[in-house]
């Protein structure tokens, strides 16, 4: 059959994220009638980077079952992800091949470690529009097996319009679109500078219009997350974007919010955040990592440095915006005090939803590197995500440590346990609620509101009426209400997310017990020497 040209099939299958990864927030998607938080922005991409002549049907594993029935459909299959999905992608792997169907495998975990999706018949690494078309090359030749990689980086000027059509927008919270790629930053820790470089890379204002417009005659109304690791890598740019999408937003009366990721030094930039807030940016997540200076100098974390995230946090909220924060515990120069000292950083700031994990070498990074030379890293290349490796609040430590390897376990489950109570995680509610002052576009439909009423009520039955966390819920809200109206949105969404965190939080803590009991039976030295393959 011919696979290019002719009237091509082709399935493409987001596999599944774990329930209690820190991303997969199901019991609040219940809430609000979606199942799943975002939709799969990287196979919508793929889609529109493959020939248009082809028949496109997309299978999400998180919002439905794949099938045999859909397999057997498709002529070709498609897959692709991250670390936190290695497990799904190669049971999907298997599972398809024993239908005898072909299946092309992407994304960064395989250009990390290709070596593990070997099984695949085709993988296409690295950034699609370099690779796709090669591989598309050796299909239109006859071609049945290949690798595709290479060093140059993607034009961004010639990126597609993903192929939103291929989703049911109902099904997700939000739906996600990217300006940048690459980090001027050089973070040791990071893969990001690793797979797409230190030079940011842009689209165009017109590329960014055409992508809302696209979302816009298709009917979405909503969530629009800007996925870029660092959307701010390129503050001068980043303005003339937003002052193109106040204007085209504002003359389509605001059918878009936004959130978005950067680095804390978005706080110094009064200019950059009043273009945010007028075309309603509402979360940004806040690369913070640790509060301790000397372990940011360390890693190379310099933008962070001597930046008090209280301080930052609070301007940002000025401006009608709730920070997230992203925190790693594990590094080798942490001080003894490091989980006192965390608890204190995120109580103070009242960032609520604090992303706690452990460190973890990923393939191809600085820090990957350095403990290879070091001769302390683990067999990484040969390790297979397991069951219990959702994501880095789980996974990470991959290394022989300098601090004992216990008393970090012990630490992190300190810092979860603390951070993650109902009476701290609420007082960080109403921090943020009575500080925050936003000035929100984006008005709902009439259905929507009804969906966000029901919603409300929804969150009232479960929080509002918990034996754990129902005092604690009511008076956040009539503090928040009588104090600072403008905030109460806020608060509740928060309040609903404490249902995710609370119940991950169980998991992981769980987890990490469970680890430490395992550490009291073995020497830490030989365990060490077992994982390493040699003397330390």
């Amino acid at each position: 059959m011919d696979l290019y040209g002719g009237p091509t099939r082709c399935l493409l299958v987001q596999t599944k994220f774990s329930d209690f990864s820190f991303w997969n927030y199901q019991d609040v998607c219940d809430i609000v009638g979606a199942r799943y938080p975002a939709a799969p922005l990287g196979l919508l991409t793929v889609a529109g980077l493959f020939p248009q002549h082809w028949i496109f049907k997309l299978i999400d594993e998180n919002v439905e079952p794949l099938l045999d029935e859909h397999l057997l459909w498709a002529d070709i299959v498609c897959t692709g992800g991250m670390l936190p999905q290695q497990k799904s992608m190669l049971e999907f792997i298997r599972r398809a091949h024993n239908l005898d169907r072909t299946v092309v495998v992407g994304g960064p975990d395989p250009t990390s470690q290709p070596g593990l999706y070997s099984e695949a018949d085709f993988l296409v690494l690295g950034e699609g529009e370099i690779t796709i078309p090669l591989f598309l090359k050796d299909l239109r030749d006859g071609k049945t097996s290949g690798m595709y990689q290479s060093e140059e980086r993607a034009n961004m000027l010639e990126s597609v319009i993903p192929r939103y059509d291929l989703i049911r927008f109902r099904d997700y919270i939000m739906i996600g679109m990217q300006f940048i790629r690459g980090c001027p930053f050089n973070c040791e820790f990071c893969d990001v500078i690793e797979l797409f470089g230190r030079t940011p890379r842009f689209k165009t204002n017109e590329q960014i219009l055409k992508e809302l417009q696209s979302l816009y005659d298709l009917g979405y109304r909503g969530h629009i997350d800007m996925v870029d690791d660092n959307f701010i890598g390129n503050k001068k740019k980043v303005k003339e974007l937003l002052r193109e999408i106040k204007s085209w937003t504002k003359s389509r009366k605001y059918p878009f919010f936004f959130t978005t990721e950067a680095s804390v030094n978005l706080a110094d930039d009064d200019e950059l955040l009043q273009l945010m807030q007028d075309c309603d940016f509402r979360y940004v997540f806040l690369g913070i990592e640790t509060p301790e200076n000397d372990t940011l100098l360390f890693n190379q974390k310099n933008q962070n440095v001597n930046k008090p995230v209280a301080d930052a946090v609070n301007k940002i909220l000025s401006y009608g915006m709730v920070s997230n924060g992203g925190y790693i515990v594990g590094f080798d120069s942490e001080s003894r005090n490091i989980a006192t000292n965390m608890i204190n950083s995120i109580q103070e700031s009242g960032i609520c939803m604090a992303m706690i994990g452990l460190l973890y070498a990923l393939p191809r990074t600085q820090l990957t590197r350095r403990l290879e030379a070091e001769g302390r890293l683990f067999h990484l290349l040969a390790k297979n995500v397991s069951a219990t490796d959702i994501d880095q609040t789980t996974s990470g430590i991959n290394f022989a440590t300098l601090i004992p390897r216990s008393e970090i376990f012990k630490n992190y489950a300190e810092i979860l346990k603390t951070v993650y109570t109902p009476a701290n995680y609420y007082r960080r509610v109403i921090y943020t609620a009575l500080k925050i002052r936003p000035k929100y576009r984006h008005k709902p439909s009439f259905s929507t509101w009804l969906i966000y009423m029901r919603s409300f009520l929804r969150v009232c039955r479960k929080v509002g009426f918990s034996k754990e966390t129902g005092l604690h819920y009511w008076r956040m809200f009539f503090t928040v209400i009588t104090r600072n109206p403008m905030g109460i949105e806020a608060g509740v969404n928060l309040a609903a997310m404490f249902i995710h965190f609370q119940k991950q939080k169980k998991y992981i803590v769980q987890n990490i017990t469970e680890s430490l009991k395992e550490m009291e039976t073995i020497n830490e030295h030989e365990f060490n020497e077992r994982m390493t393959g040699h003397s330390i």
